[in-house]
């Protein structure tokens, strides 16, 4: 968790009610990281992370009704709320995922359900014990 802990944010935003986010703060403290092999990073965008930084990219997908009940139960305020119903009917992180990397590394994954979810987390670790061999070889 680097955010909280580096504190890589410029200012807080009163109508989202989160902080916001200074890219270029996370990209230079992530910079090093990144440089080893087998690091995850898990963020709602990727529009200012390098395409040199990745292998490969998921998106994880969900029905707009079933994201409307889980961010009515955090508490989201109507326009966040809205705006990230919006993001997600309109595949917005997709489309950004798929402008800033090669189309053939991003991936779409459902999660609208416990099955989906556990299919996700299977693939995903198929997926790295295939990069661990490929990369030890």
């Amino acid at each position: 968790t680097l955010l909280p802990k580096e504190q890589l944010y410029d200012d807080y935003d009163e109508e989202y009610n989160c902080p916001i986010l200074d890219e270029d703060r996370v990209a230079d403290e992530l910079d090093n990281q990144m440089r080893e092999c087998g690091v995850i990073v898990d963020y709602h965008g990727c529009d200012f992370f390098p395409e040199r930084w990745f292998h490969i990219v998921f998106v994880l997908r969900i029905d707009a009704n079933i994201l409307y009940e889980i961010l009515q139960m955090r508490g989201y305020n109507e326009k966040k709320l809205k705006d990230n119903i919006q993001c997600e009917i309109f595949q917005v992180l997709y489309e950004e995922a798929t402008a800033s990397y090669k189309e053939e590394v991003v991936h779409r994954l459902p999660s609208n359900k416990p099955e989906e979810l556990e299919n996700n987390v299977d693939q995903i670790l198929k997926w790295i014990e295939q990069w661990i061999k490929d990369y030890n070889s």
